[in-house]
């Protein structure tokens, strides 16, 4: 395997477990908000923040690739 090949097959499962980790993390995240009981202005924070973080690699990814498209 080249290392352009392996570099590209690295990047690819990498978001994907990042993915899988985001979606893990709100479902325990939900799992506790549903078993405690909690109000609605507290899930509401509690998801913003999850999202926020998301959010972030998002837009780190897309940064990414406009810095490689420009050659930076």
């Amino acid at each position: 395997m080249s290392p352009d090949t392996f570099e590209y097959v690295e990047s690819i499962v990498l978001n994907i477990t990042l993915v899988g980790l985001f979606v893990f993390m709100g479902l325990a995240v939900h799992d506790v908000m549903k078993k405690n009981d909690v109000p609605m202005i507290g899930r509401f924070v509690a998801y913003g923040v999850l999202g926020l973080g998301a959010l972030g690699f998002v837009a780190k990814g897309i940064i990414q690739v406009f810095y490689i498209s420009s050659g930076v």
